[in-house]
Formats: C-alpha cells, structure tokens, sequence
C-alpha cells in the first residue's frame, strides 16, 4: 500500500478546514436554484478527501445530499446523525463481506463526521456533492449543541 504521502502530494492535496486533505477536482458549470439556498448553486461539485490515522473529520452538516466513494488505503468510518436523532455508522471500503461498502450516501442536513478505521494508516475517498458545495451551506457542529439535541 502506498504511503498517505503518495496521494497528497500526486494529487495536490491541501488540508480541509474540517480535518484531513482534499482538493476540488469538479465543479458544474450548470447552475439550478432552490429555495432553501441562497442564491444559485452549481448541480455537483466533486472532491478527493484523505484521513490519516489520528485525524478525523468533524461533525458538521451541509444542506446538500453527499455521496461517498471509495478509492484507496484503508476502510473510513462516516457517522451520520439523522434529524430524528437515530446514529448511523457506515464503514466505507471493499471488505463487503465484513459489511464494508464502496459508496455511501449522507443525506442533506444531517449531521456527520468521519474517521479512519482503528486499524488503518489512512483511507482516500471522494465525495460528490449536488446541488453542489458551497462554504454558505456548511456548518460545523458545536459539541454542547449536538449533546443537549441528542
């Protein structure tokens, strides 16, 4: 298995506000609107995303659906908080017959964080976004908020 070194440095990746790296790798040209959005969005936006052992991805939320998909290293674990307040643990990789999948989705508006297997060096993803990414729709979670909510 390749170093995490290798993928940060081959595919250009900086580190990501929320934890980890990542570099933009797509963005539509196409716009849409809705009306829980302010102004226009893009119709998908597309990211390599890399974890390393010891870093994680923080709850945060966005209100678009995102899709996970696997590429490389070791299985990431994505904890996703539905609005009900039912905790969903979706371990993202290729051991299907350990209960491992290749995608994933996270629903918009539903929390989320994300982290490396507890084994694992690092796990390189990709996410694609639609309506696409916006740093307007992000919202990281305040650790007080989500306990007193849930």
């Amino acid at each position: 298995m390749k170093p995490a070194t290798y993928w940060i440095d081959h595919l250009g990746l900086e580190p990501h506000p929320e934890g980890g790296y990542y570099k933009e790798t797509y963005r539509s040209s196409a716009q849409v609107s809705f009306p829980d959005y302010q102004d226009q969005r893009n119709v998908s936006t597309g990211i390599y995303f890399l974890l390393t052992k010891g870093n994680f991805s923080a709850f945060h939320r966005i209100k678009s659906d995102e899709m996970w998909h696997f590429y490389a290293g070791d299985s990431v674990s994505i904890f996703i908080i539905y609005p009900t307040g039912e905790l969903k643990e979706i371990r993202l990789g290729l051991d299907l017959e350990n209960g491992e999948v290749p995608q994933a989705v996270v629903p918009a508006n539903c929390w989320f964080a994300s982290k490396v297997s507890i084994t694992g060096k690092y796990g390189l993803v990709g996410c694609t976004v639609a309506p696409g990414f916006d740093f307007i729709d992000f919202e990281m979670a305040k650790q007080t908020k989500l306990i007193s909510r849930f």
